[in-house]
């Protein structure tokens, strides 16, 4: 009698696009999804697929000064070297959800970071327009990223012209627009608030010219 060889049905590939906003799926699915439609931006929220559109330039804009500002500390500074490293849209995976945040630092590990691995240490978020997203800004991603261990989350807000810096072990600090905030996490590091929000202020003012 004859082998008679039994084809395995190919695994159904996932790719992630608007259309499938409001999916049940789960963590594995969502990180192996093989294509993704890049004109959006995919969140899996307590099993749920979120599809958002992309940053406007008002948010992209400062996101990228505060990559430079990290990166000169990093190069120039004495203690620069506690800085490990730094991304920007970098997914953060939390309890049941999977965050995509405008930009994560690793400190004090001592190591290049493996991004599927090491937690980061700092979490930064830039507040988006809308009552929604205020909310979710300032309560449920402080909730949540602190709860999966991020030393210190910080809210940057365009519209209240303030940083706020949420710690896992001491009270949020508040920054003014016109204060500049210091954290033990990068020694020697200022982040002058006004320069993020300058660079916020001149992409608005040259959509409204």
């Amino acid at each position: 009698m004859g082998v008679v060889e039994i084809k395995q049905p190919e695994a159904t590939r996932l790719e992630l696009g608007p259309e499938l906003a409001g999916t049940l799926m789960t963590p594995n699915e969502f990180h192996g999804a093989d294509e993704v439609d890049e004109d959006f931006r995919y969140e899996l929220i307590h099993g749920v697929l979120v599809v958002t559109p992309p940053p406007l330039e008002e948010e992209r804009g400062p996101n990228e000064e505060l990559g430079v500002l990290l990166h000169l500390y990093r190069m120039q500074h004495p203690q620069g070297s506690a800085l490990d490293d730094t991304l920007s849209e970098q997914h953060v995976s939390t309890h049941d959800s999977s965050r995509r945040a405008d930009q994560v630092i690793w400190a004090g590990l001592g190591h290049a970071p493996n991004p599927r691995k090491d937690l980061p240490t700092i979490v930064v978020e830039f507040v988006t327009e809308g009552k929604r997203n205020r909310l979710r800004d300032y309560h449920e991603k402080r909730a949540e990223y602190l709860a999966a261990g991020v030393r210190e989350y910080w809210i940057i807000d365009r519209f209240a012209r303030t940083l706020r810096a949420c710690r896992i072990d001491s009270p949020d600090v508040q920054i003014p627009h016109d204060g500049t905030y210091q954290t033990p996490l990068l020694p020697g590091f200022d982040l002058p608030l006004a320069r993020l929000l300058a660079v916020a202020d001149r992409w608005r003012a040259s959509k409204e010219s």
